[in-house]
């Protein structure tokens, strides 16, 4: 792939939840956007009222072209693109795999911002994954697009630390705003990459509500991560009550024992050691401290 000097570029962007809003704002600042492509509004809530997604939302705010197509492979929505004539496309967390003949418009090809540190999880919950596998550092990886997931060469690395406690909308957030900044970088010179070691790839599926079910036989630590993963959603719930709130904490018991109920919270023992519940939630009812919740319950 031939280098571009640096200059105002044309860009389309296919972008879809709030992770890839910083990202547009900052290809905004310096470079024109031809044309936003989300996914289209969905119902959403108790009352299954259609919401327009972050993108879409941010590129109306900004007065911006904006398409929402239910399908990126019709003819004419393909012909719309190839006449703007883009010199690149950026893709960040749109939600579909772009087909071939999509990819081969722009001048330069299509480039996308993936949050992890390639080849380790691809897919589509990288981030919610690696703070349930507990790891301590992940980043963001800019890359070319091609027709695998999350496969084509690496143009720029940027690694940041998971905090203990951090759940996903820090991580995503802080990560947003490096994967922003570096695709800037990266688009003044536009280089070839690096091949990925497709050997050591692993893969981030997308998260299933079921996944949110924990069970106290578990370690501490695996449950805490998955506390931290699956926040905002699906969260983590024991048989039907959810843990809003909760803390890694030292004790030993039989797993899903109580072991002390305080104004602190109630601590309930795990298959190594023991978790605080802070704030916790029955079906139908409002969040109530667990003290509360669990007066008089001696095992979970």
């Amino acid at each position: 792939m031939t280098a571009i000097q640096s200059r105002t570029l044309r860009l389309i962007f296919f972008g879809t939840p709030e992770f890839a809003v910083p990202t547009l704002e900052a290809l905004a600042r310096e470079h024109e956007i031809a044309l936003v492509v989300a996914q289209p509004d969905k119902p959403a809530g108790r009352g299954m009222k259609m919401h327009a997604p972050a993108v879409a939302v941010k590129a109306r705010e900004m007065r911006l072209p904006l398409a929402q197509p239910p399908k990126i492979r019709n003819e004419q929505f393909l012909s719309s693109i190839e006449n703007l004539k883009p010199d690149a496309g950026i893709v960040v967390a749109y939600g579909k795999i772009l087909p071939a003949n999509l990819l081969a418009i722009p001048a330069h090809g299509f480039i996308n911002v993936h949050a992890s540190i390639l080849p380790k999880y691809r897919g589509a919950a990288p981030i919610q994954r690696a703070i349930e596998h507990g790891e301590t550092t992940t980043g963001v990886t800019i890359m070319r697009v091609d027709e695998e997931l999350d496969h084509g060469a690496m143009l720029a690395i940027e690694t940041t630390p998971i905090g203990a406690d951090e759940r996903t909308p820090s991580l995503a957030s802080r990560l947003s705003k490096i994967g922003a900044e570096a695709l800037l970088r990266v688009l003044e010179s536009m280089p070839d990459g690096t091949p990925q070691d497709h050997d050591a790839a692993t893969y981030a599926p997308k998260i299933e509500k079921s996944e949110g079910a924990i069970h106290w036989s578990e370690t501490t630590a695996a449950i805490y991560n998955k506390f931290r993963a699956f926040d905002p959603w699906p969260g983590i719930f024991a048989g039907d009550l959810k843990l809003i709130e909760i803390a890694p904490v030292t004790g030993h018991g039989t797993p899903g024992t109580i072991l002390s109920a305080n104004s602190d919270g109630v601590t309930v023992a795990t298959g190594d050691g023991a978790l605080r519940l802070i704030t916790v939630q029955r079906p139908g009812k409002p969040r109530a401290a667990a003290a509360d919740v669990l007066r008089g319950v001696s095992r979970l």
